[in-house]
């Protein structure tokens, strides 16, 4: 049986799929950075550069067997990989893993670990200079950023802006409830159902004051803002239509086995899919497990039997710094609110940096 299985995207699906077939088949991870980058720890890097090696997971320190190729691809088709440089890799087995983009600095730009080391300490010596922070987007991305800047500069004035009428709609009212009275006593400003006039002058992540205007027609004077908001799909190298059609938000259409709808040895996980979820890092990692069994059965000649159905609800863990947060879990008796203790210990006090040390085996 044919083992070559190239994994196109190295974020937490791609590389909790190498880490589990490494041993299993011969695994070629197609990535241009040079290490697996836990980015839900990016913001508190930005706040404490001290803490900011915890992100990374070299894959030369846990992918043994496998290969890795830096670079991007260009282009799938059933039979394998181009390269941007034009090299070919040739698979048995595909796996779309290239995940999302979303803006600096909730998703690092750079490929290597020393870029984004550098562009986050360049950010955190224009944040500290700031005494005012504005915050466009009131998702979880920006309240989460809101909570880091508050417990690390307590003096720092926090406004969010999001032209939504409410926070986390989808969940429960309790929830809700419960996130606007912590942002309160945190003394972060939340202003929902408004948007900005015209956008800041200055580039995102850059101190200079400045005063914006927002559609309600209050002024806001920061001394630098961040975007938090704006997810987009990584599906370009898929633009030419050789392995499948992308739906309208550049998704991938998948079957509840997560194999790319017309294929039984083209597989996808994570943000790319079309699975009708809430794109996050856990749901990318279930996605993972999925596949790792589907083609380790495929290796050994039998036939694949896993499949993945989303939870009829959403989850969240949402910290507000190490020790403070909100979130919402499935219980066999539907979602539940869970009390702060179980949002610090569970992603929290380190943004899950025990458990990848755990699973890459670097702990």
């Amino acid at each position: 049986m044919s083992r070559t299985v190239a994994i196109i995207g190295g974020g937490y699906g791609g590389s909790a799929l190498a880490k589990a077939l490494d041993h299993e088949a011969d695994v070629v991870l197609i990535d241009p950075r040079d290490a697996f980058v836990n980015s839900a720890g990016s913001l508190r890097a930005l706040t404490r550069p001290d803490w900011a090696g915890n992100l990374f997971f070299p894959y030369e320190q846990w992918l043994t067997r496998g290969t890795l190729i830096r670079e991007r691809a260009a282009s799938v088709d059933p039979g394998g990989v181009t390269l941007a440089s034009g090299r070919r890799v040739e698979a048995d087995h595909l796996v779309l893993a290239t995940g999302s983009g979303y803006a600096y600095p909730a998703k690092p730009e750079a490929d290597s670990a020393d870029e984004i080391l550098a562009d986050l300490r360049r950010t955190h010596r224009e944040l500290a200079k700031a005494e005012r922070v504005l915050i466009l987007g009131a998702g979880p991305v920006g309240l989460e950023l809101a909570g880091e800047i508050r417990e690390v500069w307590p003096h720092k004035r926090v406004t969010v802006v999001d032209p939504a009428e409410e926070l986390l709609p989808g969940f429960r009212p309790e929830l809700r409830e419960d996130l606007h009275r912590r942002l309160g006593d945190l003394d972060i400003g939340v202003h929902l159902g408004t948007g900005l006039v015209a956008p800041p002058p200055a580039e995102p992540g850059r101190a200079g004051t400045f005063t914006v205007t927002t559609t309600g027609g209050q002024e806001i004077t920061a001394d630098i803002w961040f975007r938090a908001h704006g997810m987009r799909v990584n599906s370009d190298y898929l633009a030419d239509d050789r392995l499948t059609p992308r739906t309208a938000r550049g998704q991938v259409p998948v079957t509840e086995s997560l194999t790319v709808r017309g294929y039984d040895h083209v597989h996808a996980i994570g943000d790319i899919t079309d699975v009708a979820e809430a794109k996050m890092a856990g749901y990318a990692m279930q996605h993972a497990e999925v596949v790792a069994r589907n083609i380790a059965a495929r290796l050994r000649g039998e036939r694949p039997t896993a499949t993945y159905r989303p939870l009829p609800h959403p989850m969240i863990l949402l910290p507000l710094g190490s020790r403070d947060g909100v979130g919402q879990l499935p219980t066999p008796d539907g979602p539940a609110v869970v009390p702060v203790e179980t949002v610090v210990q569970y992603k929290g006090a380190d943004l899950f940096t025990g458990r990848f040390a755990e699973q890459f085996g670097t702990a």
